[in-house]
């Protein structure tokens, strides 16, 4: 799916300043144009930074270290907002950071992991996973740049958990049924997913998820999945069932 300019190089920024006027690279930045992408004095590129849009930049060269770029012209607009929060038990390095580049990808606003009584591991690198969302968005095009929440655990989650969002849940245990029927019968609202450790949720867990209001057990089908396959199939069916996927005009 195209989203504008398919071919040119995208770098996130904090603040993208007014036409006309200059921006200074961090000294990651300016190492990662430089010297990663070798960018000559001129070349162009595009910048975002979540919030308002996306514009054309000249790379210039200020001295042996440093460089900038002067900002040319908007190009695009910043869309609306979808609202899905990806919920997930951490994964060990690798497969964490696949797993949140495919949920920015497809379109999530909100990543947060959650600590569950199979998880495999509890200590989670959010810096790392902001790098990786960045890393998605400059890669796929995507505008805006989905929130990184903090560690919690399931218990705390449930606890705390907005009475207006539902919660879908990757239940293996779930009895199989046709996920988009299913969906289908849920009333409007604001949507999350979670999706549990390897290991699946304990019988406590699973007790517990399924006498909470808000939550909806979710079938995925009668294969077992990995949890990084298990997102990027539920993620694409809530999306094309409720979420942005449906209002997309042919």
């Amino acid at each position: 799916m195209s989203h504008g300019d398919d071919t040119s190089v995208r770098l996130y920024v904090d603040a993208v300043p007014a036409i006309g006027q200059a921006l200074t690279l961090t000294p990651a930045q300016n190492n990662y144009v430089r010297h990663v992408l070798r960018f000559r004095d001129g070349d162009t590129l595009l910048v975002f930074d979540g919030r308002n849009g996306e514009w054309r930049a000249r790379f210039c060269l200020r001295g042996k270290r440093d460089s900038g770029l002067d900002i040319l012209e908007f190009v695009r607009p910043q869309p609306p907002a979808g609202d899905l929060w990806y919920l997930f038990a951490p994964l060990k390095h690798a497969r964490l950071d696949y797993m949140v580049q495919k949920a920015t990808e497809m379109g999530v606003n909100c990543l947060q992991p959650v600590v569950t009584a199979h998880t495999q591991t509890s200590r989670v690198n959010l810096e790392r996973m902001t790098a990786n969302v960045i890393e998605a968005c400059e890669q796929c095009g995507v505008l805006n740049v989905p929130e990184v929440r903090g560690v919690t655990t399931l218990e705390e989650l449930l606890a705390h958990w907005p009475a207006s969002r539902r919660l879908l849940v990757g239940d293996e245990g779930a009895t199989l049924a046709n996920p988009h029927r299913q969906l289908s019968l849920l009333p409007p609202s604001p949507l999350a997913l979670l999706i549990g450790p390897e290991g699946g949720f304990s019988a406590g867990e699973r007790s517990n998820l399924r006498a909470h209001p808000a939550v909806t057990p979710l079938s995925l089908g009668p294969r077992i999945l990995r949890a990084d396959t298990a997102a990027v199939a539920a993620l694409a069916i809530v999306q094309s069932a409720l979420g942005d996927w449906q209002d997309t005009q042919m």
